[in-house]
């Protein structure tokens, strides 16, 4: 079969493409924007890109056009598929379709985190010898590609609640069907089609209603929004998890950690065993619990599970060192909600102790350009020193935004001048963060050499550290 993908070199679309391609089909595709490292990799695998959405692709004679929802009505190809009635499908679907159907799904989801639980989780199955395939919307270091097709029955997707395409405006997670889901948390996001948070438990309730009565559902118990999702109707027995430092609680429940980032975990107040690693922050030990949890579901013993863990690298862009001069270092980081950012502030605050932090933040997403949780954004960055926002292309005053945080905060609209003011203010000791969703105009790089020159140093680049971000 011959496919071709509208919108290729998205992550999840990109991922598609490589699944796409593992199963035997021949796959071509477009997008906007066609560079590396996507590009690349998909390239790499003998897939065919073509720059723009030209009408004339639609006489590819492509099987079944495969729509991702970077995609709108007005799109040239698109507008030529429509009229002359070419096969169409979502790429949420066509994997339900094509992949997922006969496969026992661990799904996770939530506003936060479900990448890096997607690549913990993976990570313990495949460590179990269970081979499972994965989609993830990031690059988990044990494996370094995003998605892998297996003959295995197990398959572990990150689920979005993103809307699936311009002709289906539900979360892309109500196709896939999971007989084990995780619930990381829930808040609202995604202001560009959520109108509010309730519209956003109502799509989480519509997950709830596609697992099965002997799947399992892995939910944080601590937070209300998704306990009032459930509270809407469940018919599939609940395991908790939360972060409780007692062994008391039911549910999985994590001990308080050392200063190593290792920590005990309990199942209904019984020890199973202790992690052992250098994650940084209560979110990555939430990340874990549910993990071991929804791994539990599908045969892996909790020791097993936490065994595994200890051999978890992380996944890219989460809390990575992206190189250090004359002891200045500096990170890259995927951080881009408030509650995200925060986290990852304090996370890092926790590691280093009293050294400067410098926050850089690029509002970039959907939501932060709209300037809906502008607000929110001081209080997010309390625990950082300085911080230096970008803020060309935004609809709100930045400067205005964060004028709580006082002298500590400055705001930029040039690439090259908040680069000259980070080498200008960087001292010996500072941990420079840089906190977007894209990639910054590749600011780390610029950033380094710019160190390197003003001090005269070799870059030190530095694997990175198994310690993480929110996402």
């Amino acid at each position: 079969m011959h496919i071709h993908i509208l919108g290729i070199c998205g992550t999840f679309m990109g991922g598609i493409a490589a699944i796409a391609r593992a199963a035997g089909h021949t796959v071509t595709g477009c997008d906007a924007n066609v560079y590396p490292p996507m590009s690349d990799q998909l390239r790499a695998l003998g897939i065919d890109l073509i720059e723009g959405f030209d009408a004339s692709q639609a006489d590819l004679k492509a099987d079944i056009f495969v729509v991702g929802n970077v995609v709108t009505r007005g799109n040239p190809l698109m507008e030529a598929i429509l009229e002359r009635g070419l096969a169409y499908t979502s790429g949420p679907q066509w994997l339900a379709d094509n992949v997922l159907r006969d496969k026992w799904v661990l799904a996770v989801a939530g506003t936060h985190g479900k990448t890096t639980t997607s690549a913990m989780l993976a990570w313990i199955l495949d460590d179990a010898r269970m081979r499972p395939g994965f989609l993830i919307g990031g690059v988990p270091q044990n494996f370094e590609v995003s998605a892998r097709l297996t003959d295995s029955p197990f398959f572990v997707i990150e689920a979005d609640e993103y809307d699936t395409a311009f002709f289906d405006k539900r979360s892309k997670f109500v196709h896939y069907r999971p007989r084990t889901v995780i619930l990381n948390n829930l808040e609202y996001d995604h202001a560009d089609i959520f109108p509010d948070l309730a519209a956003i438990e109502t799509q989480f309730h519509h997950l709830v209603r596609t697992v099965p009565g002997n799947g399992l559902i892995v939910a944080n118990g601590a937070d209300a929004n998704l306990e009032r999702v459930l509270a809407r109707g469940c018919w599939t027995p609940v395991e908790h998890f939360g972060a409780e430092s007692t062994n008391g609680a039911d549910g999985w429940t994590a001990g308080k950690a050392d200063a190593q980032g290792s920590f005990d975990v309990f199942f209904n107040g019984t020890l199973q065993g202790r992690v052992k690693w250098e994650l940084i922050g209560e979110h990555n030990r939430l990340n874990a619990l549910a993990a071991i949890a929804a791994a539990r579901h599908a045969g892996v013993p909790a020791a097993t599970a936490i065994d595994a863990l200890s051999r978890f690298e992380n996944v890219k862009r989460r809390m990575e060192i992206r190189g250090a001069v004359h002891g200045i270092t500096v990170y890259d980081d995927f951080a881009h909600h408030p509650t995200a950012i925060a986290t990852t502030v304090e996370g890092l605050r926790a590691k280093i102790g009293k050294n400067r932090i410098l926050a850089i933040l690029e509002p970039r997403s959907n939501t932060m350009k709209l300037g809906v949780m502008k607000a929110q954004l001081p209080g997010s960055l309390t625990e950082a020193d300085q911080v230096y926002c970008y803020g060309a292309n935004l609809g709100w005053d930045a400067a205005e935004a964060l004028a709580p945080l006082g002298e500590k905060a400055r705001v930029f609209d040039n690439l090259d001048k908040l680069v000259s003011q980070l080498v200008a203010d960087a001292r010996p000791g500072d941990h420079v963060l840089m906190m977007s969703n894209g990639g910054f105009g590749g600011i780390h790089a610029k950033l380094l050499d710019a160190l390197h020159h003003h001090y005269h140093e070799d870059i030190v680049l530095t694997p990175m550290h198994r310690y993480g971000g929110y996402a």
